[in-house]
């Protein structure tokens, strides 16, 4: 087993999110005599993935995660779904005493060769085995998927007796490299270059930004700032606030009634809804420069994979293109439209995020937890302070996994803020356990209580409703106890200001309750 975590520090791995489980001891007790790696516990599968994922993208490293036994090993395949589509190393290890042939219906055995399908190919190994039968891991993680080691032990190995209390175990020290270096970039630049050089200010172009890592910042704003084109930028771009009059406002909707002829994406697939609009929007041009390589739409278009600094290099000198369009002149208007809503509708749920991201604009992190959460940051928070680190994950907007993974993003940091869901929040209670194991800071979870996703359903039928939005039916407040955390009701933009004067060392649950008819008349009176 020591050999195995030394050949995943080669790769860069440095930390191991582990389950409990008798069948577990072997890797356990090797991770536990090997002070070079991290060792994080939590008794839920699904939690310990959405941690590891957190950790992956505050780190840009992989994450090895011990599952437990039988089914329960199958409940980290939300985490790993996510992660494939982030493109994020996470190595799943699970230790079974059994072949599968002879494992069909027994006890707290389930078939484990494919368990997570194509989100992470299974590499089995029979343990105890020589060095040479081991998986290059600097290899395995190189292209950035998930990966799970099935590792198949006789049971002798599987029931080794660890040292005694009072003896000094010995000490694997291996060394912890750098991550893998990803491969070159593939796609061809020939047509998005002749769109920039010859076809662009005729046609217009716009800029789409998803959610870009740290290091990838740097080249999508040097490209907007010289295309100098109408900018979409999710939060989690990073970018929002740094892209000043070149940010279009009210950009879906704009765009969705006026299509471009061509659209350029940088980073993850985009959270606006114009980007699904796209789908039914043939005459216009899709170019993606993307380090996931997924195109995120079913109908054609071009994709470059890669990581963008290396692709935008490449390009060389781009040219000024500009708003050919006017779509500046239309966004203006929106966004003076939503000033004066804002101010008129105080108390919707818009104008209370927008006063959340006024005292979480100084946070080291900023983590937006559910699909309603992300879109209205993106519409309505703050454009005037850089957000440093926005996280969100992609598959269901954060909503699962959203505490877990806001605090493996959140490990190091002195002040976190995540905006989540009254659902999201639901579903990560066994986030809880991670607490006691982050070194201190401010911590902030502002849950914004939009009676499940009730409050801008517009089915009238009561049954129905509940069944499309399930409201939660506890108090938010006995969620607080749970994470013996601070509880505060948020009604009002007056209201926010409690966080000014929290602890550093404290974990804080903020309940934003909004005001349903001002949220759904700021709704009505947008074009």
């Amino acid at each position: 087993m020591d050999r195995l975590i030394a050949n995943c520090a080669q790769a860069g791995i440095a930390e191991w999110v582990c389950c409990p489980g008798e069948l577990n001891l072997p890797l356990l007790t090797a991770l536990s005599e090997c002070p070079s790696v991290h060792r994080w516990q939590v008794q839920d599968e699904r939690s310990a993935g959405f941690f590891a994922l957190g950790r992956m993208q505050a780190t840009g490293r992989g994450v090895g995660v011990v599952l437990g036994s039988g089914a329960n090993a199958a409940d980290a395949l939300p985490a790993v779904m996510e992660a494939f589509y982030e493109r994020r190393p996470m190595v799943l290890v699970t230790l079974d005493d059994l072949e599968p042939a002879d494992a069909a219906g027994a006890f707290g055995r389930i078939e484990q060769d494919g368990l997570f399908g194509l989100y992470a190919p299974t590499i089995t190994l029979h343990m105890p085995c020589d060095i040479s039968a081991l998986p290059d891991m600097v290899d395995v993680c190189r292209d950035g998927f998930p990966v799970h080691l099935r590792l198949c032990c006789v049971e002798d190995f599987l029931r080794c007796t660890p040292a005694p209390l009072g003896t000094s175990p010995k000490q694997l020290a291996p060394e912890i490299a750098d991550a893998p270096l990803r491969p070159p970039f593939r796609g061809s630049l020939a047509d998005l270059s002749h769109l920039l050089r010859f076809e662009a200010r005729q046609e217009n172009l716009v800029l789409l930004l998803g959610a870009l890592d740290p290091d990838e910042q740097e080249s999508a704003l040097w490209l907007a700032r010289t295309l100098r084109v109408p900018v979409v930028a999710d939060a989690a771009s990073g970018l929002r606030e740094k892209i000043g009059n070149l940010l279009l406002s009210g950009g879906s909707d704009v765009l969705i009634d006026t299509p471009p002829l061509n659209v350029l994406r940088v980073g993850s697939v985009p959270s606006c809804p114009f980007w699904r609009a796209l789908e039914e929007m043939p005459g216009t041009r899709v170019f993606s420069i993307t380090r996931s390589g997924f195109s995120g739409l079913k109908r054609p278009s071009a994709v470059i994979e890669g990581e963008p600094e290396q692709i935008v290099r490449a390009l060389d000198d781009v040219p000024h293109i500009g708003d050919s369009s006017g779509y500046h002149t239309r966004g203006n208007r929106y966004a003076a439209l939503v000033e004066e809503l804002l101010l008129s509708y105080p108390e919707s749920d818009a104008a209370l995020v927008r006063a959340l991201s006024q005292h979480a604009c100084l946070a080291d992190v900023v983590y937006l937890g559910s699909p309603s959460a992300t879109q209205l940051w993106n519409n309505y928070a703050q454009l005037r302070i850089s957000t440093l680190y926005v996280r969100s994950a992609q598959l269901s907007g954060g909503s699962d996994g959203a505490l877990s993974a806001f605090l493996g993003n959140c490990v190091d940091n002195c002040f976190a803020v995540a905006l989540v869901g009254d659902i999201a929040l639901m579903r990560d209670t066994s986030a809880a356990q991670f607490l006691p194991q982050l070194a201190p800071g401010k911590r902030v979870v502002a849950v914004l209580n939009n009676d499940g996703a009730g409050m801008t359903s517009p089915c009238a039928n009561a049954e129905l409703r509940d069944f499309i939005a399930q409201p939660l039916h506890h108090e938010l407040r006995d969620f607080a106890r749970l994470f013996g955390a601070e509880y505060y009701l948020i009604r009002s933009e007056a209201d926010l200001e409690v966080m000014d004067g929290l602890e550093s060392n404290s974990f804080t649950l903020l309940e934003i309750l909004p005001d349903a008819e001002q949220s759904n008349a700021l709704r009505l009176r947008l074009p």
